[in-house]
């Protein structure tokens, strides 16, 4: 759907600005309503102060006219045409203070309304499922935000600091020009900018389309140029360095194209703007002028009635530009809106308590589970994790092991049968207090761009430092981290880039132990580790999960040998389920995956 299509769908315009209105105007803060309120009065004052400018003037010259007319003494010079003057520029600082005054007291409920909205969508999507994220760009909700947030700051910059103020003030100057002068005034002022605003929106629609383009071919020429000079290599390995320079030509070569239409439908604009107001100009000034020469007008007269038009052109003359950022904004912000239209698929139950853990005992029962309806995940799978004990799964690519951690962490609800934790259905506790006694190693770890000791620490916010230092210890990267020239306050990079793959695990699971939740969840814990950190780690995670209960879904057999029971799944089902030498005895599917990695482990050597 094009933005045009969005912005015409008038019951999304209307609900869009709607929900915008009940952040501008929140309930139960006063505070922010009475600055809304004042902040009408002094927009109010300000316009109408600024109407008496353009009176104050005529004032001037009339006693001016008037003094030089009648010859009078110089005295009179500094007495009536200069006090005029004086209050002219007295009245236009006035009218320049409420206006700020205006904007002062309006800056704050601006900036609250923004804050507000950014936060509630933030803490939406964090609500929202792992179906939703899994589905979206990280990085396009991001910019979805961003360009929401600047919408609301847009649409409020035009609207209401100028759009509302310049229509305020049309109406009062028609009303000066209706009363106290002929009707043909207002008529010619209001027709004047009645043609200019149509003419101004009409050619703003059609100049859109060659902005839209000149916009979309500099973003062609932009990715282009971007995606040459980070493939460097790339280029200089096949000698396309001529053919990259010819793709970026044909892209700039568009984006020039696009430019000048935009540039000679803006001076069209322009022109036409030219145009009208000079007509409506010299009507009045020709009408006012008949009136002077008839003596039932005053020079001051024709100076007010040109004035008038001429301050009202000048706010105006960014209504091309306004109008398209409004309509812009209107469509980033129904993007962000629509964010928090989405409904939480994972929900507590209105009456859901706490998760009261007191052995740590964990039972699938008879659990159903697909992500889609055409594609069974988990079938009929049923298994206890006896308090303190260790349960390993195993199995082939998409067997089913790394569901069984989605759904006991309850980023997905089971479709048939139920879990338990300590005979506690986990649907019917809160999700908070279900995640905060589970302890989750991934095997894809991702940390934050922050430093080494932040990511530990994000495992227990308030943790000691003390605490951070001997969970890094148990971890076995604390020797490590020590060695770095900035210690614990390294930074990691994006998503733990500077750090190696056995790095990032090993802050993964120090933030898990610093956690010290009661249950255990280990997924591929140790995958990147070489061999004798392993061990090492390994050794470190039996010590600490010793009197909890640990699921671990493993690739590598050799890490769980000493498990309680293994379970190997294949096609969402438990084929089979002991111990390892049991397993190892039953020569099925687990003996063929032990003799194929131990294989796999001598042609390494």
């Amino acid at each position: 759907m094009r933005p045009t299509e969005i912005f015409l769908d008038k019951p999304v315009t209307l609900r869009t600005v709607g929900t915008l209105i009940h952040y501008l105007w929140p309930p139960k803060k006063q505070g922010m309503r009475w600055r809304v309120i004042v902040a009408i009065l002094f927009m109010i004052a300000a316009k109408l102060t600024n109407i008496c400018v353009p009176l104050l003037y005529k004032k001037a010259v009339d006693a001016l006219d008037f003094t030089i007319a009648s010859r009078g003494k110089p005295t009179d010079l500094l007495v009536l045409p200069l006090a005029f003057i004086f209050c002219y520029g007295a009245v236009r600082v006035g009218a320049q203070i409420f206006g700020e005054l205006k904007d002062a007291l309006f800056a704050r409920v601006e900036q609250r309304a923004i804050r507000t909205v950014a936060l509630h969508t933030f803490r939406h999507l964090h609500r929202l499922g792992l179906r939703f994220h899994l589905d979206r760009k990280t990085g396009a909700l991001g910019r979805i935000i961003e360009r929401g947030t600047n919408g609301i700051e847009t649409l409020l910059r035009f609207m209401i600091f100028n759009i509302f103020p310049t229509l305020l003030e049309i109406v009062f100057v028609a009303a000066v020009l209706w009363f106290m002068y002929d009707h043909d005034f207002a008529i010619i002022t209001l027709a004047t900018l009645l043609a200019y605003v149509v003419f101004t929106l009409v050619m703003t629609e059609w100049r859109t389309h060659f902005v839209r383009q000149m916009n979309a071919n500099n973003n062609e020429a932009s990715t282009k140029s971007l995606d040459s000079l980070l493939n460097y290599e790339t280029v200089k390995y096949f000698g396309n360095e001529d053919h990259e320079a010819r793709r970026y030509d044909q892209a700039l070569e568009k984006y020039e194209t696009a430019a000048v239409k935009t540039k000679i439908s803006l001076s069209y604009l322009n022109i036409g703007q030219g145009i009208i107001i000079s007509l409506g100009l010299v009507s009045v000034m020709v009408i006012a002028a008949l009136g002077v020469m008839n003596k039932t007008l005053t020079l001051g007269d024709f100076v007010l009635v040109n004035t008038y038009l001429v301050q009202l052109y000048l706010p105006l003359n960014i209504l091309g530009f306004a109008y398209r950022e409004i309509k812009m904004s209107l469509v980033n912000m129904e993007q962000m809106f629509s964010l928090l239209q989405e409904t939480e698929e994972i929900q507590d139950h209105p009456k859901a308590s706490r998760l009261n853990v007191t052995k740590g005992e964990i039972v699938f029962d008879h659990v159903m589970f697909a992500y889609n309806p055409d594609r069974q995940i988990l079938d009929d799978v049923s298994f206890t994790i006896p308090a303190g004990q260790m349960v390993a799964v195993v199995g082939a690519s998409g067997a089913g092991k790394s569901t069984l951690s989605r759904l006991l962490f309850r980023f997905y609800d089971v479709r048939e049968g139920r879990i338990t934790i300590d005979g506690q259905d986990i649907r019917a506790v809160t999700q908070q207090s279900l995640r905060a006694a589970i302890g989750m190693v991934p095997q894809d770890t991702v940390l934050f761009n922050d430093t080494v000791y932040y990511n530990i620490a994000y495992g227990h916010p308030h943790a000691t430092e003390e605490d951070v230092i001997e969970a890094a210890r148990l971890a076995r990267i604390h020797d490590f981290v020590s060695s770095l020239p900035e210690g614990y306050q390294t930074i990691v990079g994006e998503r733990g880039l500077k750090l190696s793959g056995g790095e990032k695990q090993r802050v993964a699971i120090a933030r898990t132990l610093l956690k010290k939740p009661k249950i255990f969840i280990f997924d591929e814990a140790t995958s990147a580790l070489d061999t004798n950190t392993e061990k090492a780690i390994q050794k470190s995670l039996q010590e600490i999960s010793e009197n909890c209960t640990t699921l671990m879904i493993a690739h590598r057999l050799s890490t769980i040998i000493e498990a309680n029971e293994i379970l190997v799944l294949d096609q969402g089902k438990i084929k089979e389920r002991g111990t390892h030498q049991h397993l190892l005895n039953l020569e099925g599917l687990y003996a063929q995956m032990w003799h194929q990695q131990l294989k796999e482990r001598e042609s390494d050597c």
